[in-house]
């Protein structure tokens, strides 16, 4: 499961109260009682009520010890029949867990098949989510009716955690293993996916066909899948091995730019693993209003609708690449080899998370890798994990452990682990990991043990503060020169409650050389003589970005201009462009060092650097302006075009008029975007009359752009199109001038005559409201709905009554 960041965000911001570690209750495997050994299913589905017809056939025998009982996992659904041998079984159901009583007592390995009869009723299912599975209802029918004409007809099924017993009877925890078999009858026009082969399809007399999925190989209840919609399927391949694509006719065109790196993925994978590819297939399909950002499913995984994009922006970046890698390597972390609880979910998270890194190492480059370690830590710092274990026992409820702790404090922790004991070794241990768990659980120890016999170092002081413990060192770094022994003294001095030990890389910069040293800090106060032979210009702590910490020392700003322009490391470099951006307005070395960075060849410092230079008094900045107009005309990255016509288009410049209007017939949408703002303040006719020639799927990319012209121009007409991007702007944006701007498109809509724009508003309102609705977003939209009627009534437009008409319906269906 990949995470979504903005939920992330939705939550901290408006609702969502941080998590502590609870010691309330402990949180173990669960019980094996019995095993699973086969599952077969045969479902079809009733589109107006959303529910399910089921029949199962479950196959199990008992762990160790003997059993007359089967408990089994069965969420809000009917039973109409519960059966053993055609003979009819006794059972209690409570509307959560269906307890069979059986003819005789089970011994140990004696296999017994069960077959029920049931109707799921997913609308009824009652439990939480999490911050990245909004919803955990199993079984989603979107648009089931057909009602909404901008929305196709799909299902499609969201296991983890533990949600597949929404939509069949199982015994739904992470260590079990089953294989299983699948008959999925829908209508003729649907396409269908789920786990394993398509053996075979049925014509029946009705209209209806008959899909058998076969899936030999084991895996957990929850990675079970189906997909159902007016599909089209990409044929692609690793090696013998089938690869497709299943997406909505519109992008056809473009499945293979957004998911064609997946069998160089499975490829890149299979070799630093040392095991192939281990499943029959890969298929990949985007579901309409996902509950997360993707799900592994084995073999069968499913992206949310942010994976469709067009070239307009693909050009900048396919947003989804990482997801897809995410997804792609759970296939070895979290479906060949299991967390055998939610409370050691790190080993299939972590790794998962720490792909993206190994990805982008590969593919694109070192620096570019860095830089997404750094978002990801800068994530966790920012949440509110301080008091939370890697591995973590003790929590409120397993979706909490879906965090930043899991995922991105975990992805750091085995890129540290990895350079301690170096590629060969880090990546021989993953193989006997994964070699000695396959089709199997394991848990943060089995790593531990399986890292320990390849190497012969004993990893327990390592996993006992980074797995069983919390927080990160936070680091006081002061220096003692001594000329005449030319020595630099390093203290190091952790301030945080917990003590670590740790290498660590110290960089010493002299005039024409940098000489790196590797310490070991084991103390809560340590100090470290390192030698040279000219004053150093610059002492670097944790040079190479490894240790996950926060370090506090005393730079000045001579310092932080040598760091700009000798450190290696991404977060050095934008941690020096930072504080050297304070001071240019008053020292031109300051600016001039800033200057320098647009010529750096990692395209994000030269981003950053657009983003923060100060062309205050440009009369005297006329060369730095003439690298950024080359920078926006011809920049190998668009989005560094885009960022360049962003900085350039603060000067209001009427000369820059012909670069902006040129801009306009850019392949990329960034760029397209912001050179029609940049227009805007310098020729305002001429960017609203442009950005009206648009198409809507152009304007559906570039909503804020268009929503700043727009709101400025005073266009009521536009406010149907602007509706639709209020709430994911007021509430899911990471960005205060964002949010600041559709906060008032929120209140122009509230005030206006415009019943279709308040319909779009509030249907997404409702949506979001139920998207949501476990961080209590249901109820901030009920406050902004109510809002919206008061303002109705005192602004006393024509069509008042109407529309607080289409306002007090959309209550209706988001107040219970």
């Amino acid at each position: 499961m990949r995470n979504i960041f903005w939920v992330l965000i939705l939550c901290s911001s408006f609702i969502y109260q941080g998590f502590s570690q609870s010691l309330s209750e402990y949180r173990s495997e669960r019980d094996k009682i019995f095993n699973l050994e086969h599952t077969k299913l045969k479902v079809d589905f009733n589109f107006q009520k959303q529910t399910m017809n089921g029949e199962a056939w479950i196959t199990v025998k008992p762990h160790f010890y003997s059993s007359n009982e089967l408990e089994l996992d069965a969420k809000a659904m009917l039973i109409h029949k519960v059966t053993l041998n055609n003979v009819d079984l006794k059972y209690k159901y409570d509307g959560y867990n269906l307890k069979i009583s059986l003819p005789k007592v089970y011994v140990r390995d004696e296999k017994l098949t069960v077959y029920i009869k049931y109707t799921a009723q997913p609308e009824r299912v009652k439990q939480k989510g999490s911050k990245a599975i909004t919803s955990v209802k199993g079984l989603y029918f979107i648009n089931p009716k057909g009602e909404d004409e901008n929305k196709p007809t799909q299902i499609w099924t969201q296991g983890e955690t533990e949600a597949s017993s929404c939509w069949f009877p199982t015994i739904d925890a992470p260590n079990q293993k089953t294989s299983q078999e699948i008959y999925i009858t829908v209508p003729k026009k649907y396409k269908t996916l789920s786990n394993g082969k398509l053996e075979n399809q049925t014509q029946n007399s009705n209209g209806t066909r008959t899909d058998y999925w076969n899936f030999t190989q084991k895996h957990a209840p929850y990675l079970f899948f189906i997909g159902v919609g007016e599909y089209e399927i990409i044929k692609d391949a690793y090696k013998n091995i089938p690869v497709d694509y299943y997406v909505e006719k519109e992008y056809v065109p473009y499945a293979k730019d957004i998911f064609g790196n997946t069998p160089e993925m499975l490829a890149f994978f299979s070799k630093i693993t040392g095991i192939e590819y281990p499943w029959d297939k890969y298929s990949q399909i985007v579901g309409r209003d996902y509950v997360s950002g993707a799900m592994e499913n084995t073999t069968a995984v499913i992206h949310g609708e942010k994976a469709y994009q067009t070239p307009g922006q693909l050009i900048d970046q396919n947003v989804q690449e990482l997801t897809i890698a995410h997804e792609a390597f759970h296939h070895w972390f979290g479906d060949l080899v299991t967390a055998e609880s939610w409370s050691n979910l790190t080993v299939n998270e972590s790794f998962a998370n720490y792909s993206e890194y190994l990805w982008l190492d590969y593919k694109y480059g070192k620096d570019e890798a860095e830089a997404h370690l750094f978002e990801d830590i800068q994530a966790y710092k920012l949440g509110d994990n301080p008091d939370k274990h890697l591995v973590r026992f003790y929590y409120d409820d397993k979706e909490d452990m879906f965090d930043a702790v899991s995922y991105n404090k975990g992805g750091a922790i085995l890129h540290m682990l990895r350079n301690y004991l170096g590629d060969k070794a880090f990546f021989e241990g993953l193989n006997k990991y994964l070699t000695d768990n396959k089709y199997g659980t394991g848990e943060a120890h089995e790593l531990r043990l399986a890292l320990e016999s390849i190497t012969g170092k004993d990893l327990n002081w390592f996993f006992n503060q980074w797995y069983f413990g919390k927080g990160h060192p936070k680091l006081d770094i002061s220096y003692d020169y001594n000329d005449l022994r030319k020595t630099v003294t390093v203290n190091v001095y952790q301030t945080q409650d917990q003590e670590f030990q740790f290498p660590l890389t110290i960089d010493v910069f002299e005039k024409n050389k940098v000489k790196r040293h590797t310490v070991f800090v084991n103390g809560k106060e340590t100090s470290f003589n390192l030698s040279y032979t000219t004053q150093p210009k610059l002492v670097q702590i944790n040079a190479d970005g490894v240790l996950l910490c926060d370090i506090s020392e005393n730079k000045i700003l001579s310092d932080y201009i040598f760091q700009l322009k000798n450190a290696k490391n991404y977060r050095h470099k934008r941690e020096a462009l930072l504080e050297v951006a304070k001071s240019q307005h008053i020292d031109n070395k300051s600016f001039n060092a800033i200057a320098g960075v647009l010529n750096d060849p990692f395209y994000k410092l030269r981003i950053l650097a657009l983003q923060n230079i100060n062309l205050i008094n440009k009369y005297s900045k006329r060369k730095v302006i003439d690298k950024i107009k080359q920078m926006a005309v011809n920049d190998s990255k668009t989005l560094v075009q885009a960022a360049a016509i962003e900085t350039l288009g603060k000067l209001t410049e009427p000369e820059l008029k012909p670069i902006f209007e040129n801009a306009l017939n850019s392949p990329s949408y960034s760029v397209v975007g912001n050179a029609l703002v940049a227009l805007y303040y310098i020729d305002k006719k001429l960017a609203y009359t442009k950005s009206k020639e648009l198409s809507e799927g152009v304007k559906k990319v570039i909503a804020t752009p268009l929503t700043r012209i727009y709101l400025e121009e005073n266009d009521e007409s536009e406010l149907t199109f602007i509706a639709g991007n209020v709430i994911t702007g007021m509430y899911l944006s990471q960005d205060k001038n964002i949010k600041s701007l559709y906060t008032k498109a929120y209140e122009k809509i509230t005030k206006s005559n415009n019943s279709k724009a308040i319909q779009n508003l509030v249907n997404d309102i409702v949506s979001k409201g139920k998207q949501y609705e476990q961080y209590g977003f249901n109820n901030v939209g009920i406050e902004l709905m109510r809002n919206m009627v008061q303002t109705q009534k005192a602004a006393n437009k024509p069509n008042e009554q109407k529309n607080i008409g289409i306002i007090k319906e959309a209550l209706t269906r988001l107040v219970k």
